[in-house]
């Protein structure tokens, strides 16, 4: 019989169970590898050992040097991984995640196609933030109105609650220590959130680019399925570090890891892998496998693959 080295290769039904893990690590000026079921990480303080199956998202920052066969077991085992720019604040690239199954990513290209279908999931996405509300006959100006409302009015009682002055949402990627403290700490708080998202998204087998209120970007899909959250958790966090922190400290790094310990517990990964279901009508007890491939066909019926279908059969 032969013996298994190292991590057992996730199954894809195990998928959606990402709440076990822990939301996700950001590195920098480290060397990445592997031993075992684990990825090393070495840096100057020493070495650390993380087992990958336990890692949502590995976010990849400046300096970072990473060996192919870590890249081997992070893929084995599910783990999404993004190449990001210093303090986690920009996206270069990502790496596949380990579903194979299109079942999700068909439901959401469905929806995403038919104007009809596609007004109808916005809305939903829409009814989410107002649970008290009857979004169902509002227009997409209407929607965004209300939801311009909602942000300002969420900014205003974070500022006076934390004491700290706000006078409006300023961001250049190119320059993250230019902006003020909370805008430093919301740009870090977001975009830990969208590694989140991400990942979860990926998992599930659906693509970050369709989406339903935003559009044109690769990641359309994940800022959908962020915003969700931005009031409950990213805003809330950022304004608590702004009014603890000075412009002398190290911003993104203070909310990233505020932001991690409110994400730690797994609730707001089951949040999202509930509510990416509900928005692409997907039945929640469905599973996804590896194992099923079929051919399409006009007929609406699916053939096996893996056959030779010579007319002369």
């Amino acid at each position: 019989m032969k013996k298994q080295i190292g991590a057992k290769k996730t199954e894809l039904i195990e998928l959606p169970r990402i709440s076990d893990r822990v939301s996700f690590i950001y590195i920098e000026h480290a060397k990445i590898s592997r031993q075992d079921s684990s990825i090393t990480v070495c840096e100057q303080r020493g070495i650390i050992k993380i087992p990958a199956a336990m890692i949502s998202v590995l976010l990849l920052g400046p300096g970072t040097d990473i060996s192919h066969r870590a890249i081997e077991l992070i893929g084995d085992t599910g783990t999404s991984i993004v190449w990001v720019g210093e303090r986690g604040i920009r996206h270069y690239a990502h790496g596949r995640a380990l579903s194979h199954s299109s079942r999700f990513l068909e439901k959401q290209a469905r929806l995403v196609s038919n104007t009809h279908l596609r007004l109808k999931t916005a809305r939903k996405m829409y009814q989410l933030r107002f649970p008290k509300e009857d979004v169902s006959n509002l227009t997409m100006q209407q929607l965004r109105g209300r939801e311009g409302s909602r942000i300002r009015s969420v900014y205003r009682v974070q500022s006076q609650k934390f004491k700290v002055p706000w006078t409006g949402r300023s961001f250049d990627p190119d320059d993250f220590e230019g902006g003020s403290v909370i805008n430093q700490a919301l740009s870090a708080a977001h975009f830990a959130l969208y590694g989140l998202v991400y990942s979860v998204i990926v998992a599930l087998g659906v693509s970050a680019g369709l989406g339903f209120i935003h559009t044109g970007h690769d990641l359309s899909f994940v800022y959908d399925i962020a915003d969700l959250y931005k009031a409950d958790i990213t805003i809330p966090i950022a304004f608590e570090v702004a009014s603890e922190s000075s412009e002398s400290d190290d911003v993104g790094r203070i909310t990233r890891l505020k932001v991690r310990d409110a994400f730690v517990d797994g609730k707001l990964i089951q949040t999202i892998v509930r509510d990416v279901q509900y928005l692409l009508e997907v039945d929640e007890n469905e599973q996804i496998s590896a194992d099923i491939m079929n051919l399409w066909d006009e007929s609406s019926l699916l053939v096996k693959h893996g056959i030779n279908y010579d007319e002369g059969d």
